[in-house]
């Protein structure tokens, strides 16, 4: 007898899952987004870790709430601040290209695997972007081949952002520190978006996910203990930081059982009330000169 298919059996399988969270804020009524091309990137194995996944639905509330806040952010770069670039890492089945009001003069890099981005492209085919989208099909960890295209980005930009949605947590933070210092060193490279976790949620996150993601020979590691501090030393200070756990309730996007974990915070002392609200965020990064 066989035995069963692992849920994940390579990294890119993340992005469907991603995907399938997506597809899911879609269908509701009271939607923040609407993601029409989420349910498609997801395909059936994206419908099978919704069945199957260890912690599937307790994690909805975190990814919805990460999309909104990255959309806004992207948004407010783009609108605002005038930025002419978008450069996503680790861009999986991403779709804002497609569904964010973009300038058609924008340009958006998309960097990820051969295999996620001709995945893409192939469900995607008959799509048009709203701005100018490149997919780069380049392995990050390719330092030479990245610090080249950071380079060529660069010399045709005046101003620019950069997104890491969903990667930095499966890096070592010696990887994530020489990632920081290459984008660093391209100076119209303004902001840097990311989402990072706690020391205590990657303890949670490991236990949750850590046997299935086995199968991908992925692991979640980076949680530095001085947070944001952490890319100081990499040519990056906070100017930003948006609480997971506060921004669900704005969202009213709330984890199961909330009121309880909001009650045990509010009797807690100061400290524990901090570490609470700084468990995930989505943090705005900007170059420091």
């Amino acid at each position: 007898m066989s035995s069963p298919r692992p849920i994940f059996e390579s990294l890119s399988d993340t992005a469907r899952w991603v995907a399938m969270y997506r597809a899911l804020e879609s269908d509701r009524p009271d939607a923040h987004f609407h993601d029409p091309y989420a349910r498609l990137l997801a395909g059936e194995q994206g419908e099978e870790m919704a069945r199957k996944l260890p912690g599937f639905r307790f994690g909805s509330w975190p990814m919805v709430v990460r999309t909104c806040l990255f959309d806004e952010l992207v948004l407010r770069c783009v609108e605002r601040e005038g930025a002419d670039l978008v450069l996503n890492l680790a861009a999986g089945l991403d779709t804002r290209p497609y569904r964010l009001p973009l300038p058609p003069t924008l340009n958006w890099v998309e960097v990820d695997l051969p295999e996620i981005l001709d995945y893409k492209d192939a469900k995607l085919r008959n799509e048009k972007p709203h701005c100018r989208r490149e997919a780069v099909r380049l392995d990050l960890k390719d330092v030479p081949a990245r610090r080249e295209l950071f380079k060529r980005l660069s010399e045709a930009s005046k101003k620019g952002v950069a997104l890491s949605e969903g990667l930095l947590v499966y890096l070592a933070p010696q990887v994530v520190g020489a990632l920081a210092e290459d984008l660093h060193d391209q100076k119209m490279l303004r902001w840097w978006i990311i989402d990072l976790a706690s020391p205590v949620l990657l303890k949670r996150l490991q236990r949750t996910y850590g046997s299935s993601l086995a199968g991908a020979q992925a692991r979640m590691q980076f949680a530095p203990e001085e947070g944001t501090e952490f890319f100081r030393q990499h040519g990056w200070r906070e100017a930003e930081f948006r609480s997971t756990w506060e921004e669900s309730y704005r969202l009213k996007r709330q984890m199961p059982f909330a009121w309880l974990f909001r009650l045990l915070a509010h009797l807690a002392p100061p400290g524990r009330r901090e570490m609470f609200r700084k468990m995930g965020a989505i943090v705005l990064l900007e170059r420091i000169d």
